[in-house]
């Protein structure tokens, strides 16, 4: 069958825009494809800086034929109706329909349509024009006197459609007077002339003998190997970069690797600082001595030429750029390392946070006490010395964890937020851990970044994103659908995982509580409550991700936090620690074929519940009168039902959950038993009346039995 090639060739479009560009190419073609009835076998989507190429393969030759019965009016019908269908049917007269029977409905004229398929490159014509027109640039541009926008000037198309084996037809379209060919150029210096292509293959291949590496996967390599092979020869290894890779890899179209130094005096400058310099400047790598951390006084570069000189020129052109920039590194931090980080504290006054949250000096407060009484959580069974020393350096750090905002260095470069505090606070003789604490504390970022472990960074990053959550929960500034500006989402998820991984117990109900009071005027039950909502949807999407049933996190977290009942126990599923362990051990329960009964008796007792309190207009809650028992199942079921209480809430004191559902494993024969004995619905008023009534009422007491360890009904199934 027939292949498609495409290519759109341009001036230089931007790296960050060239793999979302090359899929929505792929994307756009190919479902007008399919919906023009030519489904094909694959396809493939390419982009350098001048050009955007698609390879559609195994396209049918032509559309199949259509045949299809077109409904048309009854019998019968107005003429304006009657006309209508001729004319959508593409009908002469009634003479060319025919009639359909229906006895229910009336009889009604029918159409056959039959529409042959029209040629591929036919449909192709109609439809690589639109998707030029339409394509969904993030930014576009027009030129000269053309109405077309794209991204850059666009210069030529290649369109070409048929066999491998035989020479290709040229798709017949234009766009704003640029018409398709089969003439392309190469590379912008080494190989500009034009030249004509074929088939996919012929293309590839003549685009590398003229200096254009199509595929930026193998870009990438080539960038990879060469890089890798020059540091190694120097005795060093490459810092690798998967982000500037992919950046550069978009830069050049036939890439070459080349090696650059710079004086060693700028290693004495934070080693993230050379590298964000050199990276974010000029895009290039740094290297390392091999199997060490320390930075080799040398920079690895990517041109896109292959210069006579060997690249010399090259590398000195960059050598000169990145030695200015890194003597403007230099001496930012030297500027920096001036002034104590506390001094510049008095600044943050006059800095708004956010309108109704105050300035950054408010914010750094809240967190400052918000850590010194999370500190002690961090570390229950230390002793008091121990908490209090925590508690003196969570402060201390708190205190100091927002001051390299104020820095050249930050205002320069704002990635390295945090790291930067660090680095001055060792400097100025803070405690390890108060430094730490000062680039951990915005940490982890997303979920792959890592947790901080140590006590006072916990603290700190504890503080620091409760106070996010909090503070535009109480002035109503919540995430909506797919936005979330304040990055709330990334907030409530740290909290989870700095909680979490590290294995801590904290009662998050009542941290929220408190430290919702340092906020202007609000509801505060609607914040505090709302947070739980969201942290534990936050959290049921985390348990999800790592393999457990949301449905389970619902009936521990949900029903608990919430619940206005006083149910023993319950106010430990505030501990998010404890909420995972009892998620795992319900699903561990339920996995048993005593939880998978117990779960159905419990489904069919609240049933019936349900159905007769509507049909009653009643509730059945409150428990039932053992004067009204009739037969044994009823006896056993509610000794049962007491035991199975007791000892549920006694294991869920002590925090064996696995106790807790093996307690409740108890009652299984015994709701078994009652359902296959007695009857609930007895009719008749007076003394069966009462025995219905209490019956209804025994089933309820399985259904508050349940909520010692968790709310059966949020479980599915």
């Amino acid at each position: 069958m027939p292949d498609l090639l495409l290519e759109l060739f341009s001036e230089e479009i931007p790296a960050r825009m060239q793999a979302r560009a090359a899929d929505d190419l792929r994307r756009l073609v190919t479902e007008r494809l399919v919906e023009a009835g030519l489904v094909y076998e694959g396809a493939k989507a390419f982009a350098t800086p001048r050009r955007l190429a698609l390879f559609v393969q195994g396209v049918p030759a032509r559309q199949p034929d259509l045949r299809e019965e077109r409904k048309g009016p009854r019998v019968g019908a107005p003429a304006a109706a009657v006309q209508g269908f001729l004319k959508a049917a593409g009908l002469a007269s009634l003479d060319e329909a025919h009639i359909q029977r229906d006895p229910k409905k009336g009889d009604f004229y029918v159409a056959l349509v039959e529409k042959a398929g029209r040629p591929a490159i036919d449909v192709l014509a109609e439809i690589l024009p639109v998707v030029v027109r339409t394509f969904p640039w993030p930014k576009s541009m027009r030129w000269g006197s053309g109405r077309l926008t794209w991204v850059r000037p666009l210069h030529s198309i290649v369109a070409t459609f048929g066999p491998e084996t035989e020479d290709p037809d040229i798709v017949p379209f234009s766009v704003d007077g640029l018409a398709a060919g089969d003439v392309t150029r190469g590379h912008r210096f080494l190989a500009p002339e034009p030249f004509q292509v074929r088939h996919f293959d012929d293309y590839v291949r003549k685009l590398e003998q003229a200096k254009v590496v199509l595929d930026p996967a193998r870009r990438k390599d080539i960038i990879l190997h060469e890089a890798r092979q020059l540091a190694f020869a120097q005795g060093l290894e490459l810092v690798e970069d998967e982000a500037l890779l992919d950046e550069v890899a978009g830069l050049v179209e036939w890439p070459v690797a080349l090696m650059g130094s710079f004086e060693p005096a700028f290693l004495a400058i934070p080693p993230e600082v050379i590298r964000t310099t050199i990276r974010n400047n000029q895009k290039c790598f740094v290297v390392r001595e091999r199997e060490q951390e320390k930075l080799a006084p040398k920079f690895l570069l990517v041109a896109n030429i292959e210069a006579t000189d060997g690249g010399a020129a090259i590398v000195s052109g960059n050598e000169r750029v990145i030695r200015a920039r890194l003597s403007d590194a230099k001496f930012f931090y030297e500027t920096d390392l001036k002034t104590r980080l506390e001094d510049g504290l008095e600044k943050f006054k006059t800095i708004v946070f956010h309108e109704k949250l105050g300035t950054q000096s408010d914010r750094i407060e809240r967190i400052e006490r918000l850590a010194a009484e999370l500190a002690p959580q961090i570390l229950p069974n230390a002793s008091e010395a121990e908490k209090a020393e925590l508690v003196a350096k969570a402060k201390r750090a708190a205190r100091l964890c927002k001051a390299d905002l104020l820095t050249e260095v930050v205002g320069e470069f704002p990635e390295l937020q945090g790291l930067m505090g660090k680095y001055y606070a060792l400097a100025q003789s803070e405690d390890e851990s108060v430094a730490a604490a000062c680039e951990e504390h915005y940490k982890p970022l997303g979920p792959n970044d890592r947790v901080p472990a140590d006590p006072v960074s916990v603290a700190v990053a504890l503080a620091d994103k409760i106070d996010t959550l909090v503070g535009f929960w109480a002035i109503d500034e919540k995430p909506t659908g797919s936005k979330d500006p304040y990055a709330l989402r990334r907030a409530a998820l740290g909290v989870i995982r700095l909680i979490l991984e590290n294995s801590k117990r904290v009662n998050l109900t009542s941290i929220l509580i408190e430290h919702s009071d340092r906020f202007p005027k609000h509801d505060w039950a609607s914040t505090v409550f709302g947070l739980l909502d969201f942290i534990g949807d936050r959290l049921k999407v985390q348990l999800r991700d790592q393999g457990a049933r949301h449905d389970l996190v619902d009936a521990v977290f949900l029903q608990g936090i919430r619940s206005a009942q006083k149910i023993p126990g319950t106010e430990n599923v505030r501990d998010l620690l404890l909420i995972v362990r009892r998620v795992e051990a319900l699903g561990q329960f339920l996995e048993s074929d005593d939880g998978k009964n117990l779960l159905a008796g419990y489904k069919r007792a609240t049933n019936i519940i349900r159905i007769e309190e509507k049909r009653d207009k009643t509730s059945y809650q409150g428990a039932p009168d053992p004067e009204l028992y009739r037969q044994a199942e009823e006896w056993e079921l509610a000794r049962a039902i007491d035991i199975a209480k007791d000892d549920a809430n006694a294991a869920v004191a002590r925090e064996d959950f696995a106790a807790a559902m093996r307690a409740m494993a108890v009652l299984r024969p015994h709701v078994d038993a009652f359902f296959d004995k007695v009857t609930v619905n007895v009719d008749g008023g007076g003394e069966e009346k009462k025995l219905r009534e209490n019956r209804l009422r025994l089933l309820n007491q399985i259904r508050a039995a349940t909520l010692a360890v968790a709310d059966f009904s949020k479980i599915e199934g």
